[in-house]
């Protein structure tokens, strides 16, 4: 048999061409993945190359500033102050959300008499608490970490709540003829099977945490990357305003692609019968 028909027949065994077979190699994942963020940048570096517009320095400049204020200076520490708040903030609220969504599902009439408010609180703008919680917590960081955690609230315990709803009755008569408990069947029944929804939930949590971080920290603070951006903005230093937003972003990409890892690692079984199936 030639090396031809030898292709052939591989191809029409598998059902898959040696290009759908490459596209679904992780180096083609992580090309598909980069390379419009790439194409971007250098499209960028080349068109702000000759910029002398002052609020859009080129993008080397602007790398410069990160290199010497957040690697080689002591801006870095903003990075430690925003941080903490975040994770604080977004755990207090994700935990919040999840046992507030479980009581909501397990108790029907808890849910109908605090429907309204829920969704009221949903809609209410998070930075229009600001005033509020400076008058009740002060200046200092329990009033950030309360507005984080207001904000990630939501989407934890709406998510938490659609997703036990959606549970298949066969699994609760399982486990009535299996004799569990009530709280043998929310650990082994409904939380497992609420669980994707529930992460959809804490990833949207995460996205919502980290834009009231930058919000809180330009009101009434002295640290974190929000209050470094506000004050080069007051000094009319663009490209450490820049800067600060590149850091920013840098960031939100690091804890996005951490919480996909965890994502993974304990939804792994979800994947697994999804492929399956």
């Amino acid at each position: 048999m030639t090396t031809q028909s030898r292709s052939v027949t591989g191809v029409i065994r598998t059902g898959r061409s040696p290009r759908s077979h490459f596209m679904s190699t992780p180096l083609a994942r992580i090309l598909l993945a980069v390379w419009l963020p790439v194409v971007l940048l250098v499209v960028w570096w080349f068109a702000s190359a000759k910029s002398t517009v002052p609020q859009f320095p080129p993008l080397q400049r602007i790398l410069q500033g990160v290199w010497e204020q957040w690697v080689l200076g002591g801006a870095w520490v903003n990075i430690l102050s925003s941080g903490w708040r975040l994770l604080v903030g977004y755990a207090l609220g994700c935990l919040i959300g999840v046992v507030a969504g479980s009581l909501l599902w397990r108790f029907v009439g808890l849910r109908r008499t605090t429907n309204p408010i829920v969704y009221f609180l949903y809609v209410l703008p998070a930075p229009a608490l600001l005033p509020a919680l400076i008058a009740l917590f002060g200046i200092g960081p329990a009033r950030q970490i309360a507005l984080i955690a207001f904000g990630a609230l939501w989407p934890t315990l709406l998510n938490t709540l659609d997703g036990m709803r959606g549970i298949d009755a066969v699994k609760f008569d399982t486990a009535k003829a299996l004799r569990l408990g009530g709280w043998r069947t929310y650990r082994r029944v409904v939380l497992p099977a609420a669980m994707p929804q529930i992460f959809a939930g804490l990833r949207g949590s995460l996205t919502v945490s980290i834009i009231l971080m930058v919000v809180s920290e330009m009101v009434a603070s002295n640290s974190g990357i929000g209050y470094y951006i506000l004050q080069a903005q007051a000094a009319f230093a663009t490209r450490n305003v820049w800067a600060g937003i590149i850091v920013l972003a840098l960031l939100g990409l690091v804890l996005n692609g951490l919480f996909v890892l965890v994502e993974r690692g304990v939804l792994r079984w979800y994947y697994r019968s999804r492929a399956a199936r």
